[in-house]
């Protein structure tokens, strides 16, 4: 069973759908007894680094989440992958999980190109990861945000190019991260849940 967690600022049905269209079986919950229990994780973000972190550690879940990524698989989406860093720093800076070594701050692209970022754009493989498995190259994905990750070469999976190298998938352990949205990119994102699910 996947664990989708409820902290208040997730895109929750969304990634439920997903999963539920793939068949694999799937629970939003709040409740680290089903945390604890499930196959794996999966934490959606949508919002600010610093209002979707408090509301996380005012869930008491923070605790549970690193207990369990000691043991099964975790997948963050969106801003759910930022806060698998040690620091944010849109409105502040602000602590984050601490799961993977680095820290997430505002875009600089180059060229005059608008943020946020909204739109596909081609996932360039960089190390090979799992989830990648199914993934040719030439693969598009649908991202929209404004802040990316800064972090070592050795822990992204695949960057995209938006007038800087953006990482579009990191991991570190049993824990991934993906920018983008991945319910929200066709096949290629189904084929990346699917292989999320198989670990």
């Amino acid at each position: 069973m996947i664990a989708i967690i409820d902290y208040g600022a997730g895109n929750l049905f969304s990634v439920k759908n997903a999963l539920d269209f793939l068949g694999l079986e799937n629970k939003i919950t709040k409740d680290p007894a089903d945390l604890r229990a499930a196959d794996r994780l999966i934490l959606p973000g949508v919002g600010a680094f610093a209002d979707a972190m408090r509301m996380l550690n005012e869930s008491g879940l923070v605790d549970v989440i690193r207990e369990e990524v000691q043991k099964k698989p975790l997948l963050g989406i969106c801003l759910g992958m930022q806060m698998l860093f040690e620091k944010g720093y849109e409105f502040g800076e602000t602590d984050g999980l601490g799961l993977i070594k680095g820290c997430v701050k505002l875009m600089e692209p180059e060229g005059n190109l608008a943020i946020p970022h909204i739109g596909w754009n081609e996932l360039e493989k960089n190390v090979d990861c799992p989830l990648l498995a199914k993934c040719g190259e030439g693969e598009y994905v649908y991202f929209v945000h404004s802040y990316a990750a800064e972090c070592d070469s050795k822990n992204v999976a695949a960057y995209c190019d938006y007038g800087m190298k953006v990482p579009a998938l990191v991991f570190e352990g049993n824990v991934y991260g993906a920018q983008f949205h991945p319910e929200k990119s066709g096949d290629t994102g189904l084929n990346i849940l699917r292989c999320f699910a198989a670990l």
